[in-house]
């Protein structure tokens, strides 16, 4: 690829970049927001972004797999948090862990095996529909198993705030430590999944089932295992997103509807790029947080509602495949 052309499909995307961390820094710069409650706002953010981009990466493994919107990942989180905690009631932190994992791979295993092998080489289509099948059959199975209550899950995060920087800053800055637990646990999964999918070779064998499946087949490639890895992975990837929003938030029916967050973290940063969604999240929890704090008093609130879709359709109009994804042109 030329030096020109490879700027000229990146160029776009610094522009994006340098727009949107103008619009971070407007309140400090001309809004006559002070340093230290810009920064608190900065850092919530930021950390709600690592949680988004946990979610967004289960997305983009199952589109990298399978060339679909996985419209169970929601339903996945809720399934693995509901699990835990009603195991939780029986048997140590620990062992509810292992197995809740071992289920989740299971399960992996299972939709595998009953759904996705018999639909290989058919249209997108067909895949996404099957997925939706999959999120009202965990949804109901899950319900039925565990029961459908709001239960309280406690695995030992500190919900009190800390005051950091009081020798720096004026009343320092107020930091929820278990946002910043959950954030650094998410960050540390986030980063390992992107080097593991980036540089062996099950994620060269990814990208190659991505691309085609039945040119992957031919090579050797067995589809069925990577779909397995692939499935088993975002299980886990939704069982810690589980635990951290189910800490947060309890778990409930609502915890699934995460996954619609994710969907505009994947719109921003490409549905085919692991660091797309990492940079995506952190856009979208920055983004939510400071037009919420410095623009919900002049609008009326909500902005974090709504915000997240806004701006994704602001990226389908101007650039549809995303900051990092892949420029796909028919020729006929």
């Amino acid at each position: 690829m030329s030096a020109g052309k490879f700027f000229q499909q990146r160029g776009m995307t610094w522009v994006l970049l340098g727009l949107l961390a103008l619009g971070a820094v407007a309140p400090l710069v001309v809004g006559g927001a002070r340093l230290p409650q810009w920064l608190e706002v900065v850092l919530g953010g930021l950390m709600s972004g690592v949680l988004y981009s946990l979610v967004a990466i289960g997305l983009v493994l199952i589109f990298k797999a399978s060339g679909v919107f996985n419209f169970a990942q929601g339903a996945m989180v809720l399934f693995a948090a509901l699990s835990l905690v009603r195991l939780m009631a029986w048997m140590p932190l620990p062992v509810a862990l292992a197995v809740t994992v071992a289920m989740m791979v299971a399960l992996a295993w299972l939709i595998e095996r009953l759904v996705l092998r018999p639909l290989v080489n058919q249209e997108p289509i067909v895949l996404f529909m099957a997925t939706l099948g999959v999120t009202y059959f965990l949804d109901g199975f899950g319900q039925t198993l565990w029961g459908s209550d709001i239960y309280t899950l406690d695995v030992g995060m500190p919900k009190e705030p800390k005051i950091l920087l009081e020798n720096v800053f004026e009343g320092g800055i107020l930091v929820g430590m278990e946002d910043v637990i959950a954030a650094l646990i998410a960050a540390i999964l986030v980063g390992a999944l992107a080097l593991f999918f980036q540089k062996t070779g099950t994620g060269r064998a990814l990208r190659a089932v991505a691309d085609d499946h039945q040119a992957a087949q031919s090579i050797g490639i067995p589809l069925g295992r990577i779909w397995v890895i692939v499935w088993s992975v975002a299980g886990i990837v939704a069982l810690v997103a589980g635990i951290i929003w189910g800490s947060k938030l309890g778990v409930q029916f609502s915890l699934q509807l995460i996954a619609l967050k994710a969907l505009p973290v994947v719109i921003l940063g490409g549905f085919t790029s692991i660091p797309g969604a990492i940079v995506g999240g952190l856009i979208i929890g920055l983004g939510e947080k400071i037009s919420e704090v410095y623009l919900g008093p002049m609008l009326g609130g909500g902005i974090e509602n709504w915000f997240a879709y806004v701006l994704a359709l602001v990226f389908l109009l101007v650039r549809p495949e995303g900051l990092f994804g892949e420029r796909h042109i028919d020729r006929v």
